[in-house]
């Protein structure tokens, strides 16, 4: 039991950190462009996880047969999931981001189902059915043109791609440091997306970077969503089921709209609350069921 509470903690302050950084991606990615801000944000995070992990220290030894699913964790994740996931927010709305994003508990399930033979159960999709449900009650929806398709199209992969890691990410041997794992995932990003990157590096309007706010922004994005989130996602999806696990990501949108009304001023009405109720619902529903 103190194992699933631990958790459920560690996963639902993941994804209220990636619930934040739609507001913190909607402000950089007008200055950074998608690829080269998911470079800088893990260039950030593979320092701070690294000197963490040195004054730690932790045992940086993977054994050779691991390599391959930690490298595929750092593919399919780190790096597509993420990319796809920041281009979709830069094409849609902050709606249809919520909306598809909520697709990804369903997702894990089908892929704990193939991948680590975990049951479906009655519970599991009545609390994904929910949590779904609560969503779209909470973004509502809307008429959309060609751009958002194909936005809406990039955050479908987003959602597919990070329910594939987060599965596989289960199956990573558990003695192996999170901060490692993570560390090592992050490093495989940067190193696919360098030959891509650096040639654009130079078309960046560094002027603008160092603005506190898109200098703030980046280390946000790359110290507490990328180090911090991954860290807690990672761990937490340690100590429980995937499938059960997946339902902590409805927190995300719950926390999007939130800062949006505070920080934007976007308008928050009983939909928002009736869709919260709906969320922790589905959450509570799953806890149950582990």
């Amino acid at each position: 039991m103190r194992n699933k509470v631990i958790g459920a903690l560690f996963l639902s302050l993941a994804a209220s950190i990636w619930g934040a950084m739609y507001v913190v991606v909607k402000v950089v990615v007008d200055v950074v462009p998608p690829l080269e801000l998911v470079w800088i944000r893990y260039v950030i995070a593979v320092i701070t996880l690294a000197i963490i992990g040195i004054c730690m220290k932790q045992s940086w030894k993977i054994a050779k047969r691991d390599w391959l699913l930690i490298f595929l964790v750092g593919l399919i994740g780190n790096t597509i999931s993420i990319v796809t996931q920041e281009t979709g927010t830069m094409l849609s709305t902050a709606q249809m981001g919520a909306i598809i994003t909520a697709t990804t508990p369903a997702f894990m399930v089908i892929f704990a189902r193939f991948i680590l033979k975990e049951k479906i159960t009655i519970k599991k999709c009545l609390s994904i059915l929910l949590a779904t449900i609560g969503v779209v009650v909470i973004v509502g929806s809307g008429r959309i043109d060609v751009t958002q398709k194909l936005g809406g199209l990039s955050l479908l992969i987003a959602a597919v791609t990070w329910a594939i890691m987060s599965v596989l990410v289960k199956k990573i041997p558990s003695h192996y440091s999170q901060i490692v794992v993570t560390t090592y995932s992050s490093m495989i990003a940067v190193i696919l997306l360098t030959p891509f990157v650096l040639p654009k590096l130079n078309d960046l309007d560094y002027t603008r970077i160092v603005d506190p706010t898109i200098s703030g922004g980046l280390l946000y994005l790359g110290i507490v969503s990328t180090a911090g989130g991954f860290l807690l996602w990672n761990k937490g999806l340690q100590l429980m089921n995937a499938s059960s696990g997946g339902l902590f990501f409805f927190f995300q949108p719950i926390v999007g709209a939130f800062l949006g009304w505070l920080l934007l001023q976007e308008t928050i009405g009983a939909s928002f609350w009736l869709g919260t109720i709906l969320i922790f619902s589905g959450v509570f529903i799953v806890m149950k069921d582990e």
